[in-house]
């Protein structure tokens, strides 16, 4: 007996999970000396968004608890790729800026990434890779605004 075909919307998550899972693995292979998946996510999300982000604001976007975000932030403050300032709008809070080492870090984490990944899609081509980001890119904002609306999807 056959079992029903997963909904479509089902079916997609679960080929970007895997997707993401074996995207991670080569990834963290792939990352300079010493800099974790979790270090470079910080790292990526400045440069994505800009920096002079709080710490809370990260620990969200990322969907970490604030503790494990605390611990990435002084593992990379201590390397100096990040510097944190007191929030003026807020005094217990802190916004995390990049260092230009943040940035080379990055670019660099970027570039050996890139290079592990890149022989991977045989039979993607840039075209059809670039196709594939808007729709992406969609259904990634839906789900950004999703966990925002519910409370219990906060880490």
């Amino acid at each position: 007996m056959t079992e029903p075909a997963d909904p479509p919307i089902f079916a997609l998550l679960t080929e970007i999970g895997i997707i993401e899972h074996l995207a991670r693995n080569r990834a963290e292979r792939a990352l300079p000396e010493g800099l974790r998946l979790s270090h470079f996510v910080v790292l990526n999300h400045l440069v994505r968004l800009g920096d002079g982000r709080s710490l809370a604001r990260i620990a969200r976007a990322v969907q970490v608890e604030r503790p494990a975000m605390t611990n990435t932030i002084q593992k990379l403050e201590a390397r100096g790729l990040v510097r944190g300032a007191p929030d003026p709008r807020d005094g217990r809070g802190k916004l995390v800026f990049l260092t230009e080492a943040g940035r080379a870090m990055r670019a660099r984490a970027v570039a050996t990434m890139e290079s592990a990944i890149a022989p991977v899609p045989h039979g993607l081509s840039a075209p059809e890779i670039e196709a594939l980001l808007a729709p992406l890119r969609r259904l990634r904002s839906a789900l950004d605004r999703a966990r925002d609306a519910d409370p219990d999807l906060q880490p």
